[in-house]
Parts: structure tokens; C-alpha cells; sequence
């Protein structure tokens, strides 16, 4: 498995796709978290936050992550060297983990430098350190689960085609259903007293949560059980060659 980890790992950064996506995410964060005026600019609104940057993040990873999961195995299945990966001695489920951990990799370093943006903050601060550290931190492993997520709605959706465009679409739809609709979904005044049950299917209610600073152990379960529920349909859509 570490093999075709570091195999995948390698082609992110053999060709500008990894440097891409790291750069871009860094770009456009960075341009409305200090340059752009208005409210997520921390310089304009006059408080020691990073909250800029934790709205924006998760719509910037909407497009950028389906956009570094799409080749993972549409391209297999295009190129024809999916049949020959198949035939490797390593099982579909450890081929599944391989290519999802280095999308991941991908993403946490190009998550790794906004800590500077911390910081920066804290540094900042009058006093300084006066930032709210723990909210500050939850929120950071907060982006991490949620773009662990798109991770894996990518690599599913990516199984599914040999089309990279056609994944990078679905991938970005399934992130969006489940990043924001169900809060869409429930806010129609017919669902009644079940609203809020189904705002909570949704990763917004928990990323919001756990932004707090207190990690709840709902809240992980609830990240874990969506990731595993994609990698497992992943795993399926493989094996379901041999049906």
C-alpha cells in the first residue's frame, strides 16, 4: 500500500497539480483573509480572528479538492492501467487507502502554511495572544475533517468515470449536498420539529461545532462515519467488477 501511496504522492508533484492546488488555496486565502477589504479581512475588521479564513476555506476546497481527486481513478480506467493495478497483490480496500491518503496529503500541506496566519494574529493581538486559541484550533482540525471528507467524496466520485471532468462535477455536487444542502433542505417550514435532525446530517452543523473549540466526540464520530461511508462505496464500486 505504501508503494502506490508514494506512487500517487509522487505524480501530484511530478506534474504542477500538487504545486497548483497548494498555491491556488494559498492565493485566494490569503487575498481575502489580508489584501481584499471587508469583513474577512482580519486588518479591516479590528479583531484578533481567524474566522475569515475558516468561511472561506471550505468553499475554496469545493472546487479545489474535487479538482485534485478527479484523475485518481478516472485516469486509471481511461489509460487502461486500472485492470493492470487490479491485478497487483494488494487488496482493492488498501488501493482505495493508498490513493485516498495521498489526495489527503496533498491537502494538509496545503493547509500546513495558514498556521503562519495564526500566528501572525497572535503576534498582532493587543495584547498580544489575544486570539481565542482554543476556538482558533478547533476550527483548524475542523477544516481538516471536512476536507478529509471531500477527499473522499472525491475518490468515490472519481471510481465512477473514466471522465475526469464528469468526476470533478459529481465530486463537487455530492461536497456541496452534504457540505451545505441539507441545511438548504431544512429549512423548509413543511419538515417541522424533524429540521433540525436534518441540519445535523449536514457537515456545516458539525464544522460550526467543533469551530467552538471542544471537541465533541459527536462531532468526530460524525466526520469518521461519512469518510468511512465513502471509501467503503468506493471499495464496492471496485469490487463490483467481479459481479
Amino acid at each position: 500500500m505504501f508503494v502506490l501511496y508514494k506512487k500517487e504522492l509522487n505524480s501530484f508533484f511530478s506534474s504542477l497539480t500538487g504545486y497548483i492546488a497548494i498555491i491556488v488555496f494559498l492565493v485566494i486565502t490569503g487575498l481575502f483573509v489580508w489584501v481584499f477589504p471587508g469583513d474577512f479581512n482580519i486588518l479591516d475588521n479590528g479583531f484578533s480572528t481567524l474566522d475569515g479564513l475558516f468561511i472561506i476555506a471550505p468553499w475554496v476546497f469545493l472546487f479545489l479538492i474535487p479538482a485534485i481527486t478527479m484523475r485518481l481513478f478516472a485516469d486509471e480506467k481511461k489509460l487502461g492501467t486500472i485492470e493492470l493495478l487490479l491485478t497487483k497483490p494488494i487488496s482493492d480496500f488498501n488501493i482505495v487507502i493508498a490513493k485516498y491518503l495521498a489526495g489527503l496529503t496533498v491537502v494538509t500541506i496545503s493547509l500546513l502554511p495558514t498556521l503562519t496566519y495564526f500566528l501572525s494574529v497572535y503576534l498582532l493581538g493587543n495584547p498580544v495572544g489575544n486570539i481565542d486559541t482554543g476556538g482558533t484550533w478547533g476550527s483548524f482540525i475542523g477544516l481538516f475533517f471536512l476536507s478529509a471528507i471531500y477527499v473522499s467524496i472525491g475518490v468515490f466520485s472519481s471510481s465512477l468515470t473514466d471522465n475526469q471532468i464528469v468526476a470533478f462535477i459529481l465530486s463537487m455536487l455530492i461536497s456541496f449536498l452534504v457540505y451545505i444542502g441539507f441545511d438548504y433542505i431544512s429549512a423548509f417550514d413543511f419538515w417541522g420539529g424533524t429540521a433540525y435532525l436534518i441540519s445535523k446530517l449536514g457537515i456545516s452543523f458539525h464544522y460550526a461545532s467543533i469551530s467552538r473549540g471542544v471537541i465533541d466526540t459527536r462531532d468526530v464520530l460524525y466526520f469518521l462515519s461519512i469518510i468511512a461511508l465513502f471509501i467503503f462505496s468506493t471499495k464496492l464500486k471496485l469490487e463490483s467488477r467481479k459481479w
